[in-house]
């Protein structure tokens, strides 16, 4: 490989993660000026709000705003499942793999991985049909939920479409299992499929869904599902230490980030335009179907370093590099990261030669 430029003056440009965003000064303003209230004693105005709308989004009849994903898909959990339950997940769930173990350890749920076998990221419904098996004696594992995840963040963003989903949700429930939507980027698998996000929880008991990933909010999620879930969710949330006071200031961000989900098309162009010109040079990219774009190359360590040293910042991911396009990054930033593989790498591959 050429002498690796020295980006040392440049600015890095950060494709690591979506999540990486700040709130631009209209968002700052909108939370300044929010109406708040004691979240726990009463209700704080904005979250109320803010609620109400997510609910209605994602067609389920309640929502509970919580400050994280995770804390969000825990409280799911924790609610669906017993002590010595088995639930069913996609292999690379970020419920399995990127939580802290919090289904088994806090949730007291047994996880049990679905290959990948109807395409990136999505079991089949027989797939789900065979694990969830039948009931055995009483020391045997109970399998009662199904948790899927929609996009599947370690397959790229891989986008289950409605009528997959709906496959799955049916198999679920003939074998008896309530279901959970880990939806932290259901915006873009909707915006990706040019349909409502409310088409893509159907028949669920319960979604998780994120807004401080690519809608430029700084903190927030929410999970809902029935009255009955959402009563028992918020006992849930209180317990992990998510009574927040006047989260107003922080729910405000969240309803103009409901405002832009249609600004996310413009993130899944991007991602397209980054991974066919990375495949120009030589790359194996995964084509991406929404704003991830996962590459496989030869050290994933020396082309973190490589691509580092190039003021160009990612992640590993699955075993691959994945470069994630998001709102504070622009056409021109695609642009000067080819731009600075081609100056840096000479040939535009991503390892040392």
């Amino acid at each position: 490989m050429d002498a690796v430029t020295d980006s040392t003056d440049t600015p890095p440009l950060d494709f690591r993660s979506d999540t990486v965003t700040r709130p631009d000064q209209h968002m700052r303003t909108v939370m300044a000026d929010a109406e708040v209230g004691d979240n726990v004693i009463d209700t704080d105005p904005t979250i109320r709000a803010l609620e109400e709308r997510a609910a209605q989004t994602l067609g389920m009849p309640s929502a509970l705003w919580t400050p994280s994903g995770t804390m969000a898909n825990l409280v799911a959990l924790s609610t669906h499942l017993r002590r010595g339950d088995r639930f069913l997940a996609p292999r690379g769930a970020h419920v399995l793999v990127n939580e802290l173990g919090s289904a088994a350890w806090l949730a007291g749920g047994m996880p049990d991985l679905l290959d990948h076998d109807a395409g990136p990221g999505r079991p089949s419904p027989e797939a789900v049909r065979a694990a969830a098996g039948g009931t055995g004696p009483y020391y045997t594992l109970r399998t009662t939920l199904l948790s899927l995840e929609n996009t599947h963040n370690a397959a790229g963003g891989a986008v289950t479409p409605p009528d997959e989903h709906a496959r799955l949700v049916a198999a679920a429930r003939e074998a008896g299992l309530r279901v959970h939507l880990d939806g932290a980027r259901l915006w873009h698998a909707a915006t990706a499929l040019a349909v409502p996000p409310a088409a893509l929880t159907v028949g669920v008991d319960s979604v998780a869904a994120c807004f401080s990933k690519g809608l430029g909010a700084p903190v927030g999620s929410v999970v809902a599902g029935s009255e009955e879930f959402v009563e028992q969710a918020r006992r849930m949330r209180q317990m992990l230490g998510g009574g927040v006071r006047q989260g107003g200031v922080l729910a405000a961000a969240c309803l103009l980030a409901l405002d832009r989900v249609d600004d996310l098309a413009a993130d899944h162009a991007r991602a397209t335009a980054l991974a066919e010109g990375l495949a120009d040079r030589g790359w194996d990219v995964v084509p991406p179907q929404t704003n991830i774009v996962l590459a496989g190359v030869p050290d994933v360590n020396a082309a973190l370093d490589t691509l580092r040293a190039l003021g160009i910042l990612v992640l590993p991911m699955a075993g691959k590099v994945r470069f994630v396009l998001h709102r504070d990054l622009t056409d021109d930033d695609v642009t000067e990261a080819l731009r600075r593989i081609d100056a840096g790498t000479g040939d535009g591959t991503p390892s040392p030669a």
